[in-house]
């Protein structure tokens, strides 16, 4: 088992994914190009098999984060590996011999926070106005060493720290557009003694199966001296150290036997007509991942299916759409309330489904659960719990966490290609 060190951990989404061992609906796995996938089926749904990663830390500064991540992962991973605690805190402690990370890291995954290089955040950047911890910063407050927006730097120290295989990184597709997306690879490129190898590229979650239109940026960095001679100098040849963040991001992978992301497996249905790849399947639809799935008023077990926005229709901002059901869903975005995109519209407001109003279901907007589903989460993933238990979770954090996490199913993706290719490319026993 490789081991894996999760920073920003969140609700757990990129860890579910390396993890595996979770169900997904059958049109969301391309069973022809990745026939060994799957280990059991029921219904139209199927199990993934596990992978030969091992979580052993996560973390997160997030109170319900860690409230999510326990009930699912708690009942499967033995010992304390979650520290609720700042990343900077961490690594201070553990410099001054206050605490341990882990020994012998395979792999470090993780999305440092994204809110000050989103497009539709502030974009401030390295300039955050939010401390490590999230809080509020002064303008008098000398913290730019600490701020929200330099967290990668951290990232970067514990990997130095660590030297693993490989590390994986995850943010907004808004990143590619900001200046400073040059100085982050850079500073990835450089990190821990002779430096690692990073590849840029943007994942466009429907061509993996995910049944809605996102698009996140990845880092994958592979570490120089621990490459065979063969695939060191073929990574050599590719990407040359002088070349910028863009140049990297458009360039062409030739030696795609070697490429370390993963190969689509879904298209549009124009692009199945015109395309010679006739082993693409056509992009899994939201009415597929949705399907079997109790109206709320309806649902007696599950809280996250219970539980939705009840927030009044807006004449304008994101979320006063009806999702459609033939096709996929807008970007499950970090909001809550007033932002969540609708389920059915009335047929005053240009609602599409007038059999279902027919059927007297009401006009609402997303469940929590249906939000889970359309990122790839499966149903035993608890985002709403009573008050009352271990992990209490209400609607609105639910809501957050899964706008703000990794669809599990593209990550699983990614660690499945890691997984084939790490004995071809990695020296023996290094």
């Amino acid at each position: 088992m490789k081991r894996l060190l999760s920073l920003f951990s969140g609700c757990g989404g990129m860890d579910l994914g390396f993890e595996g061992n979770f169900w997904i609906h059958e049109d969301c796995i391309n069973e022809t190009i990745h026939p060994n996938w799957i280990v059991k089926k029921k219904e139209r749904w199927v199990l993934l098999n596990k992978t030969n990663f091992d979580i052993v830390f996560a973390n997160d500064i997030e109170k319900y984060a860690y409230n999510a991540w326990m009930s699912y992962f708690g009942k499967k991973i033995l010992g304390k590996i979650f520290h609720l605690n700042s990343l900077v805190d961490l690594i201070k402690l553990s410099e001054t011999g206050n605490f341990d990370f882990p020994n012998n890291i395979d792999i470090i995954t993780g999305g440092f926070p994204c809110q000050d290089f989103s497009v539709s955040g502030k974009r401030k950047g390295c300039l955050s106005h939010k401390s490590h911890t999230g809080k509020y910063l002064k303008e008098d407050e000398d913290h730019f060493k600490e701020n929200r927006g330099v967290l990668y730097q951290w990232m970067i120290r514990l990997i130095d720290k660590l030297s693993p295989k490989i590390f994986v990184v995850e943010n907004v597709k808004g990143l590619t557009y900001l200046s400073i997306s040059d100085k982050i690879f850079q500073d990835f490129k450089q990190c821990s003694n002779r430096g690692y190898f990073v590849i840029p590229k943007v994942l466009y979650a429907p061509n993996f199966g995910i049944p809605q239109k996102r698009e996140r940026l990845f880092l994958i960095g592979l570490k120089k001296e621990a490459l065979n001679s063969q695939v060191f100098r073929i990574f050599q040849d590719e990407y040359q150290d002088e070349l910028s963040f863009k140049e990297t991001l458009n360039r062409e992978f030739k030696s795609v036997k070697y490429f370390p992301f993963p190969p689509v497996t879904h298209c549009s249905l124009e692009d199945k007509q015109n395309l010679f790849n006739q082993s693409l399947k056509p992009y899994a639809t939201t009415k597929s991942v949705l399907e079997n799935l109790n109206e709320p008023e309806k649902e007696k077990k599950d809280l996250s299916q219970m539980k939705y926005s009840k927030a009044k229709f807006l004449k304008k901002g994101q979320g006063q759409i009806e999702i459609n059901l033939e096709g996929l869903s807008p970007t499950i975005r970090a909001e809550h309330h007033g932002n969540i995109e609708y389920r059915r519209l009335s047929a005053e407001l240009g609602g599409n489904y007038l059999d279902e109003l027919h059927q007297g279901k009401m006009m609402r907007r997303l469940t929590v659960r249906e939000c889970a589903r359309l990122q790839t989460f499966p149903d035993n993933f608890e985002f709403v719990r009573d008050k009352k238990s271990d992990y209490p979770l209400s609607a609105s954090q639910g809501y957050k966490l899964i706008g703000n996490a990794v669809p599990p199913l593209l990550a699983y993706h990614l660690a499945k290609r890691l997984e084939d290719l790490w004995d071809y490319i990695f020296v023996d026993n290094y």
